[in-house]
């Protein structure tokens, strides 16, 4: 009987080591990667069952980068494996379409069991957050959010690029477009937020959840 195919996504090596310790022999480890990037482009190459996912990933963060990957690998089950303790996020990884949640501190004890529900057709939520998460269900108009602002998807990538301190090239080499592509986006990004620097830029990132405050 073959074992579940597990991808595994984190910017930290020695995160992605520790976790791939947890899969010992009950999973088949196909991939370890450490930006959202690469994570879209593997995911859709070798079509893992399961997804282990970062929020804070660089150049395309866990949420943006599950968004594509609900649509280009839908069988795939995705979850999310974060330091981030705040509902809001949870809200916002299970309405992009993702299938667990839970928190770094306690993976040791519940990566294991988590990947067993999702891949039952359960969803598996932490018990560190699940009353407050059920509770912004039950009363969204009174809950966080992580407002995506009135950027498109292409936008939204490039303002986390720029946060990230990449040059116009590095930018450019990335998304496959020409130096004059980004500049243009970098623009409107900058007209349509009414920013003027890669300070506030960045600042805006932050408080958007594209980027993770430490950066």
């Amino acid at each position: 009987m073959s074992r579940p195919r597990i991808l595994l996504a984190d910017d930290h090596a020695l995160v992605l080591e520790g976790l791939a310790k947890l899969m010992d022999d009950q999973y088949e480890l196909v991939g370890k990667v450490q930006d959202g990037r690469t994570l879209v482009q593997v995911a859709q190459e070798v079509e893992p069952d399961v997804l282990v996912v970062d929020i804070s990933l660089p150049q395309l963060n866990g949420l943006d980068a599950a968004r594509q990957i609900v649509k280009t690998v839908p069988r795939a089950k995705i979850i999310f494996l974060t330091m981030h303790a705040d509902p809001a996020y949870a809200r916002e990884a299970f309405q992009i379409g993702a299938s667990g949640f839970l928190l770094k501190r306690s993976a040791a004890a519940e990566l294991s069991q988590a990947i067993e529900a999702v891949l039952k057709g359960q969803t598996y939520i932490t018990p560190a957050i699940a009353k407050d998460l059920l509770e912004i269900f039950d009363h969204p108009q009174l809950s966080p959010s992580l407002d995506k602002g009135p950027l498109t998807v292409r936008q939204r990538e490039v303002l986390q690029l720029v946060a990230e301190g990449h040059t116009t090239k590095d930018m450019a080499a990335m998304l496959h477009v020409s130096c004059k592509t980004i500049e243009f986006h970098r623009a409107q990004i900058m007209r349509i937020l009414d920013l003027h620097s890669t300070a506030e830029l960045t600042r805006y990132a932050m408080s958007h959840g594209l980027i993770p405050p430490e950066l």
